[in-house]
């Protein structure tokens, strides 16, 4: 006895005798080039399913939040004046070094690059930001990382 609920197989009806059979390869749907029963199994193999993604132990990190619009500028909390240096003074060079940072969680600056500036005033700049600190940048109540641009001016005494 069959259980309820669970369908009966019906093998389908075979072709009428004489019926022309269609083109070479045709299965039991009848699609020339087709998959015949004995291709079936073949089947799961044509299909193309990705492979998940590998499980990492360390989640990613969430990317740094930029300052500007709704995201207020970290306040700075100890700033080392970069030293002149004495081929620029001799030159006469004035002029501001931009440079991008991220501050870090625990305020310190990380990922220091140079966006423009005289060559002969970035090395001052660069060591004098490094050795910043910011209080760090909080978002919903924890400490997160923050891209930003930080100028340093370089102002000869008249």
């Amino acid at each position: 006895m069959i259980p309820r609920g669970i369908p009966r197989f019906v093998e389908p009806p075979e072709p009428p005798q004489g019926a022309e059979e269609v083109g070479s390869g045709a299965g039991s749907w009848g699609v020339p080039g087709g998959l015949g029963e004995t291709d079936a199994s073949g089947i799961m193999s044509a299909i193309s399913v990705p492979p998940p993604p590998p499980v990492s132990s360390n989640p990613p990190k969430p990317k740094p939040i930029v300052i500007g619009g709704q995201v207020i500028a970290a306040k700075l909390i100890y700033r080392l004046t970069p030293e002149y240096p004495p081929l620029a003074r001799m030159a006469r060079i004035q002029g501001t070094v931009r440079l991008e940072a991220i501050i870090g969680t625990d305020g310190a600056i990380r990922d220091l690059k140079v966006l423009s500036g005289h060559p002969l005033l970035v090395r001052a700049a660069l060591e004098a930001v490094q050795r910043w600190r910011y209080q760090p940048t909080l978002l919903n109540g924890g400490a997160v990382e923050v891209l930003t641009e930080i100028d340093v001016n370089f102002k000869l005494e008249e």
